[in-house]
């Protein structure tokens, strides 16, 4: 089981990742978090020794390929979240990320589904981003 933080740390490293960003370092997470790099080393040191990352000291980051599938489970809960809060809450699009942070650690994988099912399987996200294919 993961922490919250380290499921943000996944997301984001996933995000570069899906940006086409060939080399991704321990600073692109940090400011893609918006923390201290010290404090990213820490975690990455942890999710390192979970073998979801492969790195070296100062070197990229890359995903191993059980840290791929979970980052991409993260990513389509937070984006399922989302096509739920703008097109059936009518959350305002610049609160929804926001608030789609915030649950997306609260649904089970099951209710993630059954969303999804209930949202006729979004192909993307409501930023137009695609929503990972996870089966």
């Amino acid at each position: 089981m993961h922490t919250q933080n380290q499921e943000d740390y996944l997301r984001t490293i996933y995000n570069l990742y899906e940006e086409n960003k060939q080399i991704i370092t321990s600073v692109d997470v940090a400011n893609g978090l918006k923390i201290s790099k010290p404090a990213v080393s820490k975690m990455l040191k942890k999710i390192l020794k979970q073998k979801l990352i492969k790195m070296k000291p100062y070197s990229s980051i890359k995903f191993t390929a059980k840290g791929l599938r979970e980052a991409k489970k993260l990513t389509y809960k937070h984006r399922i979240v989302e096509v739920l809060l703008l097109n059936i809450l009518k959350v305002k699009k610049n609160k929804m990320h926001e608030e789609a942070h915030k649950l997306e650690h609260a649904f089970s994988d099951e209710s993630i589904n059954k969303l999804a099912t209930f949202l006729n399987n979004p192909k993307f996200c409501p930023n137009g981003k695609k929503i990972p294919d996870i089966k």
